[in-house]
């Protein structure tokens, strides 16, 4: 039994690379589709937003020289390619899938808007809101927070390569501890770098939980679905 009826899952371009250094790793994009399968087979409806940094990152652009709104932009066309790829993905292995932008490219996407993005999944296609917000200046953090509460989801589940939130990075310390929950106060409290701080603001002030947790780990999704303690829970 699923504890959330509606999700948005927020996946980081950078997780697509697998063990490359570059680009998308096909083995990690079909293991990503394969757990997508299993929760829309639990009636689940799904929203994802997936970042654009294993192609190009804008802000890590203009420290190159890149003028920021146009290295801004690459980055949301960046999110358009992992959305199409993960789309493909998900079309070969039987699930139903659309893709949205936040920018009109007709006939490679739908121009979101909320209400279709809702019809969609209630009809059970996985939707695919690429492009940020469409916007430069705004990450895919942000992105996902805007589209998670847009579309009434439960929750918003961020998959990331650790298995939840550490008092430090424990990738650099290796001291640091795990919060199986924590509240958003405490984060502010602790300055911890869960998303940035407009992403955060905008969970916490329309009181949309985050569930932290290790995508990387095959079936790990569905057991956030049907409510098993992984991860961490960020909530008010």
């Amino acid at each position: 039994m699923a504890k959330y009826k509606r999700i948005l899952l927020k996946l980081s371009g950078e997780s697509l690379m697998g063990g490359k250094n570059y680009g998308i790793d096909e083995k990690r994009l079909i293991e990503y589709a394969t757990q997508i399968k299993e929760i829309r087979e639990l009636g689940v409806q799904t929203g994802i937003v997936i970042g654009g940094g294993n192609i190009f990152r804008g802000l890590s652009g203009a420290s190159k020289g890149f003028d920021r709104v146009k290295g801004d932009q690459m980055g949301m066309l960046a999110t358009v390619i992992n959305s199409l790829a993960l789309s493909s993905t998900l079309g070969s292995i039987n699930v139903k899938t659309r893709v949205l932008t936040a920018v009109r490219m007709e006939p490679i996407g739908e121009f979101y808007s909320n209400l279709k993005a809702i019809e969609y999944m209630e009809n059970g296609e996985v939707v695919i809101i690429s492009g940020g917000t469409g916007n430069p200046f705004f990450t895919t953090d942000t992105g996902s927070s805007l589209r998670g509460i847009e579309i009434g989801a439960d929750v918003m589940l961020k998959g990331t390569r650790v298995d939840g939130i550490y008092t430090a990075d424990p990738e650099k310390d290796k001291t640091a501890t795990k919060f199986d929950d924590i509240t958003y106060d405490e984060i502010y409290r602790r300055g911890l770098k869960v998303m940035d701080l407009t992403a955060t603001t905008m969970c916490k002030e329309n009181n949309l939980p985050i569930v932290v947790f290790d995508m990387d780990t095959v079936g790990n999704l569905k057991k956030v679905i049907i409510g098993e303690k992984i991860g961490t829970l960020v909530h008010n």
